[in-house]
This record gives C-alpha cells, sequence and structure tokens, in this order.
C-alpha cells in the first residue's frame, strides 16, 4: 500500500486513537523504587542526586507506605553502614542482625505485600569499596567472595527478603547462591541476577550515596564488571546466568545499553530488568534544573524507551513521581 492510499498519520490525528494503538504502555508493576538506608540515624540529602535521601530505619517505614499507596509494589535496599563496621573482609555483611536484615524484618512486619530485593555485592561493607574480597596481591579473590555472597544472600531470604540480586559480578555466584538457598529449603526466593553490568562511568552518584566512594579511590572494577564496548559479552554472561539458576536477569546502566536489552530479551525467555542508574538520574535533573528538558516529559520517555527495548522490570530512582503521573 503506497501514499495517497496509506496516510500514516490518520493514526495520529487524535489522542485517542494514539493511546488506543501505542505499542508500549508504563504501568506501576513495571517498577522498581531504590532505597539508600543510613545506619547513621540521620535523614540526608546526597547532594549529587538532587531529590534522593538517605533515609534512617525509622523514616523508610512511613515513605514506603507512600509509595506502596501509589501501587509500587517493589522496592530495592542500598545499606550505608557506619564507617566503623566496614572491614577488610566485610564481615558485617553476614552479621544476621545488620542494618538491611533489621529492616527486611521491620518491613516485612508492616507491609506483607512489599515486595524487598536486596543488593548482594560486598562495597558497601569492604574498607576498599570494591564488590569482592581482594587478597594479599590486590587482585579479587571470586572464589572466596562467592562463599561470601551466597551466606549473604542466605541471611536476606532469612530476614524476609524475596528477591536476592547479586550485582558483584563474580564467576560462578548464581550456581553457588541457587544451592545454599535450595539447600536450607527457601525454594520460593528469587534471583535477580545483574548479569550484564557494565564497568560505567555512571554510578559515581551510587557510590556517593553509599560512602564507598573515597574507599574505592582510584581503583577500577574492570576486572569483575563487563567493558562498555562488548557485547557478546554481556550475552554470555546472561546466558550463563540463567543456566545457573537465575530467574530474572539485568541490564545496567539501561539508557546507553538498550541495544543489550532488546538482544537479551530477543535470546531468552525469562523475565529482563534494567536499572537506570544514579548517573542517568542526575542528569535528567541537572538538565531539567537548567531548564533545558520538562521533567515529567523527559523521565516517561526514558522510563517507556527501556520498556520498549524489553525490560519488564525497571529500577529508577524516578519510580515514585511516575507512579503519580502515571495516577
Amino acid at each position: 500500500m503506497v501514499f495517497p492510499d496509506h496516510r500514516g498519520r490518520r493514526l495520529r490525528k487524535h489522542n485517542s486513537i494514539r493511546e488506543s494503538i501505542a505499542e508500549t504502555n508504563i504501568c506501576v508493576q513495571n517498577l522498581v523504587m531504590p532505597y539508600f538506608i543510613d545506619e547513621s540515624n540521620k535523614i540526608s540529602s546526597i547532594d549529587s542526586m538532587k531529590g534522593i535521601k538517605r533515609f534512617t530505619e525509622e523514616s523508610i517505614i512511613s515513605e514506603i507506605g507512600e509509595l506502596l499507596d501509589l501501587g509500587v509494589k517493589m522496592v530495592a535496599l542500598f545499606p550505608v553502614i557506619s564507617p566503623q563496621k566496614k572491614s577488610k573482609n566485610a564481615d558485617e555483611s553476614l552479621n544476621e542482625d545488620n542494618l538491611i536484615c533489621r529492616l527486611n524484618r521491620k518491613l516485612k512486619k508492616e507491609f506483607p505485600e512489599l515486595i524487598i530485593i536486596c543488593d548482594v555485592a560486598l562495597d558497601a561493607y569492604t574498607l576498599n569499596g570494591h564488590d569482592g574480597l581482594v587478597d594479599s596481591l590486590g587482585k579479587i579473590d571470586n572464589d572466596k567472595t562467592i562463599e561470601m555472597l551466597s551466606k549473604m544472600a542466605l541471611n536476606f531470604a532469612k530476614s524476609g527478603a524475596d528477591i536476592v540480586a547479586p550485582s558483584d559480578m563474580m564467576d560462578g555466584r548464581i550456581k553457588l547462591i541457587r544451592s545454599y538457598l535450595e539447600k536450607n529449603k527457601y525454594h520460593d526466593t528469587c534471583i535477580l541476577s545483574y548479569s550484564s553490568k557494565f564497568c560505567s562511568n555512571f554510578y559515581t552518584p551510587f557510590r556517593q550515596a553509599l560512602g564507598s566512594e573515597k574507599n574505592l579511590g582510584n581503583s577500577s572494577k574492570s576486572t569483575y564488571q563487563i567493558d562498555f564496548r562488548n557485547r557478546r559479552e554481556a550475552i554470555k554472561e546472561s546466558l550463563e546466568d540463567i543456566e545457573e539458576g537465575s530467574d530474572i536477569i539485568m541490564v545496567k546502566p539501561a539508557g546507553y545499553y538498550l541495544d543489550i536489552v532488546r538482544e537479551i530479551k530477543d535470546l531468552t525467555v525469562i523475565p529482563i530488568a534494567a536499572y537506570q542508574v544514579s548517573g542517568e538520574y542526575a542528569m535528567i535533573k541537572n538538565a531539567v534544573s537548567t531548564g533545558i528538558f520538562d521533567l515529567r516529559g523527559v523521565v516517561l520517555e526514558s522510563i517507556c524507551c527501556i520498556k520498549r527495548s524489553g525490560a519488564d522490570i525497571i529500577f529508577s530512582y524516578f519510580a515514585k513521581e511516575v507512579a503519580k503521573w502515571l495516577r
């Protein structure tokens, strides 16, 4: 069919028609709101992430109540632990009464319907800011690290986490975590694997929020996170994690990696998550503050494009605002 018999604009002429045939729509069920929880018992703003706070164990309760009222049922929790509890071997990560384990129990008691996603990595607990244990030669000890991560994941499951989310990018950790969960009869705990986590420049505000930036210093995570130049490597890592027992896989960051989301979506049948990371959030907020963009328009476009690329679940610091707009 050719012009003038076919005029594409016929289907765009009226808002109701456009809405009825839209191929991609966002709903609150797609959204995950990440939260930073500060053990210092002090609410504080994050300079590099305008509008985002570090909550306390108490203040997060009312915040999550508001989020649930808006229809967002999933949260991802990230701990800002006391500096004196950080150590070379990340011992606090295995404490059954650490910040996140305590909070899990409180949240599950207060909000049984809430889906809690717990980050499984050591960077919040180590003196060096790395996601794994560093040996005497300064290298990440993969196999010792995944033993710790498996125990950490089990602790989270015991304390009420619905989903454990290994973000560390160590080899073999999904297989071992699944084994630990199965042996201890946590058959229903989901694993959301950060299977395609790239060594990105867009994590800086997150590290500032978590308090690990100074610990990491000039050190790089390039020996375990994926080189952003590599496409096939990301696909390989994702397929391996599925085979090892991951229920959901993650591409991180989202906006600059939508080609990876789409390609993995086309190759797999399990749900795909994508994380609109701190740097992406900061860029949008900074551009809006100078009058370049309209906040609502540019955020909804960004989230919609992430979903259009194939993401079923979207982690975003805009999740609460998006839920309000969708209402």
